[in-house]
Formats: C-alpha cells, sequence, structure tokens
C-alpha cells in the first residue's frame, strides 16, 4: 500500500475510534439520568430491543405464592440509605424461625394436645393463637417455613413460633408520604428499645391540597379490629355501593381506629389494604395491580402488594398498633431508643 494511502487509512482510523470514545463517554458522564439508563442507552446502540412480558399473576387463593411479575433494575441502583432515608432491612424471618436468629420477642412451644392452661378436650392451633395472642396466621407460616398463612397442620412434636407473654411490646408502622415507604417496627416497652422490622413501598392517596400534599392524612392512629380476609367472590360496601371487595381492598384489609395525636383527619374509612385485584379479560384468572404501589393512587388509604400485607396482616393483627404518616422522614416522632443488635 502506498505510504499516503496508509497515513489516509489511519487518519480515517483513529477519528473513528475518538467518535466511538466521545459517545461512550458522553453516555456515562453525561449529568443528565442515572448510570443504569446510561448502559441501556449504549446497550440499544449495538442490540435489538427486547421486551419480557409479564409473568402471569395466579389468585391469592389458589396459591400461597403466586409467580411475580420481573421489573427492570438500574445497573448501578442509588445507595439504599441516603441521608434522611429508611435503611433498607428485612428481619422478618426472624420472627418466624425456630433457629437461634429469632427474635425476643417471640418464644419456639412444641404443640401438644395436653396444655396446662386448658381443660376438658384436646388442644388446637386455635388454642394456642389465643393464649399466646398469636395469630393463627403467623402460627401457620411459623408452622410451615413459608409464607403459607393457612395450613395448620400439626402433630405431636411440631414446633412454631409465638409471642412471649413476658414480654411487654407493641407494634409501629411509620409511613414518609414523601418517599411511599413504610418502617414496620417494634417496640419493646420494657426496655425502650426500637427495633426496625422491614422497609416496605406503598401506596398512598391521590395528590391534593391538604396537610400531607395527598389524600392520605397526617397524625397518629391506633388501628382497629375490624380486620377482614377477602376472597373472589366476597361481597361489601365501598362508598355505600355494594363492591367486590377484593377489586378495592386486595386480600386483607385493617382499618385505622383511636386518633392519638396531630391527626389531620377522622380515622372513618382509612385503613391499610392490599392492592386491588382484577380478572384478566382473556383468561379470567385473577391479576394484582401491583403498579399501584409505590404510586398516588389510592382515596386515602395505605396499600402494599399482597405478600407484603399478608405478612403484616399475620404479625400484628393481635397486637397493639400504632401508624404514624408523616409528610416527611424529619418530622416522625418515634418512641423509644433504636437498636440494631436485638439479640439477647
Amino acid at each position: 500500500m502506498a505510504f499516503p494511502k496508509v497515513i489516509l487509512v489511519g487518519t480515517v482510523a483513529l477519528f473513528a475510534v475518538i467518535g466511538v470514545a466521545g459517545t461512550v463517554k458522553k453516555v456515562f458522564f453525561s449529568p443528565q439520568g442515572n448510570r443504569g439508563d446510561r448502559v441501556e442507552k449504549i446497550a440499544s446502540a449495538f442490540a435489538p430491543q427486547v421486551k419480557l412480558a409479564p409473568a402471569p399473576i395466579d389468585s391469592p387463593i389458589k396459591k400461597s405464592e403466586p409467580q411475580l411479575a420481573l421489573k427492570a433494575t438500574p445497573a448501578a441502583a442509588q445507595p439504599a440509605q441516603q441521608a434522611g432515608e429508611l435503611p433498607q432491612v428485612d428481619r422478618i424471618s426472624q420472627l418466624f424461625t425456630t433457629g437461634p436468629t429469632k427474635l425476643p420477642i417471640v418464644e419456639t412451644v412444641t404443640y401438644s394436645s395436653q396444655v396446662p392452661w386448658l381443660k376438658g378436650r384436646p388442644a388446637w392451633v386455635g388454642d394456642y393463637a389465643s393464649h399466646f395472642s398469636t395469630s393463627r396466621h403467623f402460627i401457620a407460616r411459623s408452622l410451615n417455613g413459608k409464607a403459607d398463612y393457612f395450613t395448620q397442620k400439626v402433630s405431636p412434636g411440631s414446633k412454631f413460633n409465638v409471642f412471649r407473654k413476658d414480654r411487654n411490646f407493641q407494634f409501629y408502622l411509620l409511613v414518609d408520604v414523601s418517599r411511599c415507604k413504610m418502617a414496620f417496627y417494634y417496640i419493646d416497652q420494657d426496655t425502650n428499645e426500637r427495633v426496625l422490622l422491614k422497609t416496605y413501598t406503598v401506596g398512598l392517596g391521590k395528590k391534593g391540597e391538604t396537610p400531607s400534599g395527598t389524600l392520605t392524612p397526617l397524625g397518629k392512629y391506633q388501628l382497629g379490629d375490624k380486620i377482614a380476609v377477602y376472597k373472589p367472590g366476597v361481597m361489601g360496601l365501598f362508598q355505600d355501593k355494594p363492591a367486590e371487595m377484593i377489586r378495592v381492598f386486595g386480600t386483607r384489609w385493617i382499618p385505622f381506629g383511636t386518633e392519638l395525636g396531630g391527626c389531620t383527619a377522622s380515622s372513618k374509612g382509612y385503613g391499610i389494604h392490599g392492592a386491588p385485584w382484577v380478572p384478566e379479560k382473556k383468561t379470567g384468572r385473577w391479576a394484582e395491580l401491583r403498579d399501584t404501589t409505590g404510586q398516588y393512587e389510592s382515596d386515602g388509604c395505605i396499600r402494599l402488594n399482597h405478600e407484603d400485607m399478608e405478612e403484616i396482616f399475620s404479625i400484628i393483627i393481635t397486637r397493639s398498633t400504632v401508624v404514624e404518616i408523616v409528610k416527611n422522614l424529619k418530622d416522625a416522632k418515634l418512641p423509644g431508643v433504636e437498636v440494631t443488635s436485638p439479640l439477647r
């Protein structure tokens, strides 16, 4: 090849490399957007786009753990805990495990049909639930070792957890309206210690000109005891009209009760419930509207995806529980001193 041609080809190749490098730099280091978005832009330049169909979700009545639709996650997510944000914690399994890592507010019992606190007949799971102020849903999950809140088959020697009768504690829910997040604590009232059990994403009320900026009120409320479990076909009244309740409240409902302080609205009509379910037009199968969590779409209630709602429901329905709703975390007035190593 003639020397001028070599120079010409080399020059063209050099400019091509500089152009590609400039594009990559622009995509990766542009102040617009996060790194995950920028990686997607680069990938789309070299490969065709592929769309994944969402996984089908069966009725929660048929399956205790339905298949969930997957959502894309940015390649480099932001830190889980930023200034003023709730840490991403999940200690829930420590309530249900019968192993050594269980939390100090629970104890493991061994099933026997003969118990000293019941005379004249055999004891069943419901009797243990009543005696230890622990829901049968809670006992079922501990007994089954998975998120099955209904199966309660026991035999002599079966082990499961219950709440300890010698510990004075309550549950506490803190809702951050600005972030659509809810922190779930227990408060040991004897030691004045607060333990974060888990952080959830929640759905809240539609945006509006209210103290919270949404239809969800602010303040502290004691949760009420008129709880409900719903499945397809169960009817009730919603806004004074007959409604299939699972379409509105999902599979569980816990109402607000007593107003404890700083409340910007009466507790009447508000509660914590699951995301709505609707039957699919083509298949007739029930599908959860999971996109309504993390959004401001409710009429003021707090929504959770069904697996989160069923989890919380099983734990708190037999115990005193307070929900505090704040516009921003900095406004929270949590009781107790937080501890991160509650095992002892």
